[in-house]
């Protein structure tokens, strides 16, 4: 994540302060000096870093602090708090218009910050929620820009509405508008062209569009991956034509991420979205108490709580219980387990996303292809040997690792694993409910492999 060096600094800087009984003034102006350091490394603004930390320092040597139980605690608190209030204390979601009426999204933001690609992701999320969008394509000078939008429409199941590069932006919006009404879509979405630094031609076609089209949203869509040119680029098009929030892409980079800490201080508009991934479903809400809580290294239960809501089924993890139970667990069963843990995200994001393992883990690398080698191993094998994993052989192992191009050693470290984890697993899964149980009555969500 974007925020894994500052989050480990942060972390060095309160482990001091904890390991202190009390705390007097210098320990506090000490420790801020690091925050100091540790932000303007993240490429946060200087004034917003110069203004964070006088905050904090101010309210952290109260006298309420300085002589409570657990001073070092309390200035950890302070420091979440001053963080969720610099990317804004509550999350901020577009809100539709009622169904007889068009809402309208207007996609801004520069060449490369993934501009296409983001709002394919939003229109899809959308369409999820059982709402009708459609994709507009007004990029009309990038080559393959309207093919692009059409591959990523297809994908996530929107239409596109487009009339080639012969026509002005605002002519292209006006007939889609039309063609929406026809169809009953009512979120449309606007992909306006981008350029590879701003320009007054780009300015003056985007004020056109929203001098003759009401547009309900003007979203920016900026590269977290460029620091504080992404700040600065949203203040100029705030300043120019006016933005209601800001899409920050390409957080999970390894970037500085002072970008998230700054545009909320410096434009005054908020994040409403950030992307996470690459993958057209990895764009996700910006919740400012959670990405607070993650760079602290507090974790994000929350969002691991959602992924895992949205990543698997309920029947299914109900059957899976019955099976560990039963200890009918097989090969098909296990191979289903981690597509479910792959549809969640990197392991290296969920890691980070449970509180405390980034401080357990220190600079262990998470390898996020680690499943790669057990799902080779599995669809090697034959289907009576992914139901009857008992029966499996040195002979059939053999020929399992020549199948998937490994080596037999790696088979049986494999198979060793399954047979340990089929026995952990079913262990959970008894120990956490029996038949009729409570959790299993209301339909707690259940976590991969059965627990």
């Amino acid at each position: 994540m974007a925020f894994d060096s500052l989050s480990d600094k942060m972390q060095n800087v309160f482990k001091k302060l904890r390991s202190k009984g009390m705390l007097d003034e210098n320990d506090v102006k000490e420790a801020m000096k690091e925050v100091k350091r540790a932000l303007l490394e993240a490429d946060v603004n200087f004034k917003v870093v110069k203004s964070f930390v006088n905050s904090v320092t101010e309210k952290a040597i109260g006298e309420d602090v300085m002589k409570g139980l657990n001073p070092g605690q309390m200035v950890i608190k302070i420091v979440k708090e001053e963080l969720v209030q610099l990317m804004g204390e509550e999350i901020v979601e577009m809100k539709l218009l009622p169904s007889n009426e068009q809402t309208i999204v207007m996609m801004c933001g520069l060449q490369g910050a993934g501009k296409t690609t983001t709002i394919a992701k939003l229109a899809g999320q959308f369409k999820n929620k059982g709402k009708k969008p459609l994709l507009v394509a007004c990029d009309i000078y990038r080559p393959a820009a309207i093919d692009q939008l059409k591959v990523n429409g297809e994908k996530v199941g929107v239409p596109v509405f487009e009339m080639g590069t012969e026509h002005k932006p605002v002519e292209i919006v006006t007939e889609a508008l039309k063609y929406a009404k026809e169809k009953n879509l009512n979120l449309i979405f606007i992909d306006t062209a981008g350029r590879l630094h701003i320009d007054t031609d780009m300015m003056d076609e985007l004020k056109e569009v929203k001098a003759n089209i009401a547009v309900t949203y003007t979203l920016l869509t900026v590269d977290a991956m460029t620091g504080q040119d992404a700040v600065n680029v949203a203040k100029t098009f705030n300043d120019e034509i006016g933005i209601d929030g800001v899409v920050l892409t390409k957080l999970d980079g390894d970037t500085r991420g002072g970008a998230a800490l700054s545009i909320r201080a410096v434009t005054g508009k908020p994040i409403m979205y950030a992307g996470m991934g690459e993958k057209l479903t990895d764009l996700e809400p910006f919740y400012p108490d959670r990405m607070a809580s993650r760079i602290l290294g507090m974790g994000d239960v929350e969002t691991l709580i959602e992924k895992a809501q949205a990543a698997i089924d309920e029947e299914q993890a109900a059957e899976m219980q019955e099976k560990l139970r039963k200890s009918t667990f097989d090969f098909n069963d296990f191979l289903e387990q981690m597509e479910q843990v792959q549809k969640m995200g990197s392991m290296s994001d969920i890691m980070n996303m449970i509180p405390g393992m980034s401080q357990k883990l220190g600079n262990i690398e998470i390898d996020d292809n680690a499943l790669d080698k057990p799902k080779a191993i599995i669809q090697s094998m034959t289907k009576e040997e992914r139901e009857n994993p008992d029966i499996i052989n040195v002979s059939r192992k053999n020929r399992i690792a020549r199948g998937c191009g490994l080596d037999i050693s790696e088979v049986n470290r494999f198979m060793k694993q399954f047979e340990q984890s089929r026995k952990m697993m079913k262990q959970m899964s008894n120990m956490m409910g029996g038949k009729g149980s409570k959790k299993r009555r209301r339909g707690g969500m259940r976590f991969p492999f059965g627990f």
